[in-house]
């Protein structure tokens, strides 16, 4: 509302999730008219690919629909004619780090699984820990008095006592 908006649209979706399937943005470009502006907290917000939010806004544009991004980057009120020579390079540049976003990320697993590296997640109890609470489970302690004995949490405990009656 600081920015001047008279309605506001919000949506939590997937960044792989595709225009149309997006509720709250087709609401949006359905009540716009000529002479609006759309205020984005950033560029990508309208758009997965560089081709999707190049076509949105180029749609918005041929509509007398301004856009204008709340991090400074685009007004295209400003730019006028220059608009979608911006708008294209700063998408452009948004999908290239992207993907060299998803590049490193992908080379940090494949070198982790090579070298028995650690691949993230929560790390497994100690076993010294796994074998304290079998042997309080085997006295009889309930989970909860095993749960403040050890220092570890119910569900864990459950899953190492669930463990241990499929073994047995």
């Amino acid at each position: 509302m600081d920015a001047g908006a008279t309605k506001v649209f919000s949506e939590k979706v997937s960044s792989r999730t595709p225009a149309e399937q997006r509720p709250q943005l087709q609401a949006v470009l359905t009540v716009l008219e000529e002479g609006d502006s759309l205020y984005l907290t950033r560029l990508d917000r309208c758009g997965r690919t560089q081709n999707e939010v190049v076509n949105i806004l180029h749609d918005l544009h041929t509509k007398g629909i301004f856009v204008k991004t709340l991090d400074g980057l685009i007004d295209t009120k400003s730019l006028g004619k220059m608009a979608p020579l911006v708008v294209g390079l700063l998408t452009g540049l948004a999908e290239v780090e992207r993907n060299l976003i998803l590049e490193r990320s992908r080379e940090s697993v494949e070198y982790r699984r090579r070298t028995n590296g650690n691949l993230g997640g929560r790390p497994t109890l100690e076993k010294v820990k796994k074998e304290n609470i079998r042997k309080l489970r085997n006295e009889g302690h309930s989970l909860r008095k095993i749960v403040t004995l050890t220092g570890v949490s119910l569900s864990a405990v459950q899953k190492v006592c669930k463990v241990e009656k499929q073994v047995a």
